[in-house]
Formats: C-alpha cells, structure tokens, sequence
C-alpha cells in the first residue's frame, strides 16, 4: 500500500513540476471591423484570438476616433498590443484634385485600375500630406492606441500578383497605361525638375530607371513625414507592405520600404497570390530580414484559405491561402530565416483546424539559419 501510495505521490509530484511548453513567436493580427461590430462581440473576438495566441491586433476601422479608441481599450483590455490600421492611399470622398493621374491621362476618382474602390490619391499632392499626417497625428492622440499601422501605402499595383491575372483577365509582361501612376502635373514637373527628364516625352516609361526611383521617393518621403508626427506623438509606426522589397514591391507598387522610418513591418507573403507553395515563405522572409538589416523587425505575414476543405473549386484566389497543413511549415520558415513572428489575415478565416496547427507551431523552438 505504501508503496503504491508512493508512486501515485510521484506521478503527482512530476505531473506539477512539469510546464507546457511556452510560446515561442509572435503573433499579430489584421482584422476589418464588420459593420454589425459592438463592444461586447469585439470583446469575444479578441478574448478568443489572444487565447489563441495573439499578441497583437492591426485592426480596421479607418479614421473613426471613437471605434478606434472602443476596440484599443478591448485590446489593452485583453492584454494586447493595438496597432490603428489605416489604409493611406485610397479614399473615395476626398477632393477630386487630390487623385493619382495614369498615364493615360485619367484620374483614379472617374476612372479606377482593376477594382471601383482603387480610388488612390497622389502621394505627392501637398494637400494629400497635410491631410494625411493630421489624420493620423489625431489618431495617435488615442492613449490606447500603440501604433499606427499604414496599408495601401504605395501606387496602384502597376503589376499585379501573378495569382490574380487570371481574375482580371491580363497577361501583365509590361506595365499598362491604365495602371501605371501618377502622371499629374505636379508629379511631372517635380521629376522634371530634379532629373532633367520630361516623363511626358519618353516612348516607354516603364524603361526609365529613375522615373520608377522617384516615385519609390515620393512614398517614402511620404512615410518619414508621417513617421515624424506619429513619433512626435510618443507613438510607433508600423506598415502592411508587397514583399521583398526588391523581389516585388519596388517594381510592382513602388515600395522602397527598407528606407522607411518605421518601428515594424509587417509583409504581405501571401504565397498562393504568388503561385507559390508554403515553401516559398523562407526565402522571401530571407530577403525581407537581410534587406532590412536590423532596422526594424519583420512580422510575416500569413494568408488563411478559410474554407480549406474546398479551395480546389475556389477560383477567386482571394478565397484561397494556407490549409492548417502548411502553417506549421510557413511559421517554420518564416521563423528560421529571421522573422520576429508572424500576422494573421485573418482571424476570422482561422478554423479550429488552422488554431490547432498554430498552436502547435508556436510553441516549438527555432534557429535562425
């Protein structure tokens, strides 16, 4: 009797003494803030993500100051970083002289790239700067509010993700007129006057190499600006950006971001609008980390297929991106090759299969290779 007494003393004794393994990356999340949203749903969405995992929350509800600061104090609430993500560029009610002009002479607010809602506006417009940084300097007004968090930040994808010819019926081996920004007068005459170049006259801009440098310069001139007033404010600046940058934001988007003034970056390597397999996220997270040199951290960001059991008969790729069988190898490599965690996009798509296999990845350990 004593001695089995013992041994149950024992199994007891290993049973407390042993810890379930910790948590071992970082977790962020984009989320849009449904129409329907209140305090109480908010509070059980981020209840249940942080749960599961997350750290932090980019969430969107634009330049709305009070659902800005409602969903930043659930998050705080819930133990959870709060970055304020707003899309930058785009803006469907803003002056009709603040929009981008293609090449072809027409501006983005009558005639729109792609999609009805590619309403960008000229990153190089003073009006468009000034409005833009007071916005969000107001934003970092909020206590609650860690970061600003900047998306659509950059042209109209003047070359669209390989995934995505096919949705819009292009074949993309040069870049078109419709989609190639901004040809404004200002635009114009600045690049005329800082290289000599009238971009008016060239037969095939797209073969200028600092005509596409200048307009990398203007987001980025754009970004520190915006970067200077968040900062001023006691608050950090993150984005949501293309990958690469070299392998594909500075030439499909014009985003130089390695340049960039911020505190984090967050890319957007969703491998299935690349054509690419899970595999392909630990060489573009190679390139992200070395570009970047230490500057800022790099959060990979991870495209879920919802529906995943279906995605074979999705033809829309937007509906598609990571089966809860390939988190564990996108973690993995985006880990391994020097990312300091990862982002979401999104939650909601997250099945209890996705959670699972998320669990199980973030609570490995991983070398740096």
């Amino acid at each position: 009797m004593k001695t089995l007494l013992f041994a149950l003393a024992a199994l007891a004794m290993t049973a407390c003494c042993s810890k379930a393994p910790e948590k071992t990356v970082k977790v962020y999340a984009w989320q849009g803030e449904g129409q329907d949203a209140t305090e109480q749903t908010i509070q059980e969405d981020f209840s249940k993500w942080h749960a599961h995992g997350v750290d932090g929350m980019c969430y969107n509800v634009g330049y709305n100051l009070e659902k800005i600061q409602r969903a930043a104090k659930i998050a705080k609430a819930n133990g959870m970083e709060y970055h304020a993500w707003i899309p930058t560029m785009l803006n469907g009610n803003a002056d009709s002289s603040w929009y981008a002009i293609n090449r072809k002479g027409e501006s983005a607010y009558n005639v729109q790239a792609y999609v009805p809602y590619y309403k960008f506006m000229c990153p190089n417009n003073d009006s468009v700067i000034n409005y833009i940084v007071q916005e969000y300097s107001n934003v970092a007004d909020i206590p609650e509010v860690d970061y600003i968090h900047l998306d659509y930040i950059r042209y109209v994808d003047v070359i669209l993700a390989k995934g995505l010819w096919d949705k819009y019926g292009l074949v993309m081996n040069e870049e078109y007129p419709t989609a190639d920004y901004c040809y404004c007068p200002k635009c114009v005459a600045d690049f005329k006057a800082a290289t000599g170049i009238d971009i008016l006259t060239v037969e095939d801009p797209s073969k200028c190499p600092e005509w596409a440098q200048f307009r990398c310069d203007v987001i980025t001139n754009l970004v520190n600006k915006i970067s200077d007033a968040v900062h001023a404010k006691g608050k950090k600046l993150s984005a949501a950006v293309f990958p690469g940058p070299d392998s594909h934001a500075k030439w499909m988007v014009r985003q130089e971001w390695d340049k960039w003034n911020l505190d984090a970056v967050f890319p957007m390597n969703y491998n299935d609008f690349y054509l690419e397999p899970a595999s392909w996220l630990a060489p573009i997270v190679k390139e992200e980390v070395e570009t970047v040199g230490g500057k800022f951290p790099v959060y990979s960001g991870l495209f879920i297929c919802h529906d995943w059991q279906n995605k074979a008969n999705i033809k829309d790729p937007e509906g598609h991106g990571l089966l809860p069988s390939e988190i564990e190898e996108a973690v993995r490599g985006s880990m391994e090759n020097g990312a300091a965690g990862i982002t979401l996009f999104t939650p909601n798509s997250m099945t209890d299969e996705h959670w699972k296999a998320l669990d199980k990845a973030i609570h490995q350990n991983y070398t740096k290779k």
